[in-house]
């Protein structure tokens, strides 16, 4: 999946890309220093992150 599909994770920088972990019992991924969510999947069925107002 595109990187640009995930806008947070687009901008953030490598280390805090690199810096997540398993949440929702393994159901989701979770970048502490970007305070994003997403469901794993999600990701695996290739579907873009939700649009943020």
């Amino acid at each position: 999946m595109p990187l640009v599909w995930y806008p947070r994770l687009a901008r953030a920088s490598r280390r805090e890309r690199e810096n997540w972990q398993t949440s929702g019992g393994g159901y989701g991924i979770h970048w502490p220093d970007l305070d994003e969510d997403l469901s794993t999947e999600g990701m695996l069925l290739g579907a873009p992150a939700p649009m943020r107002e």
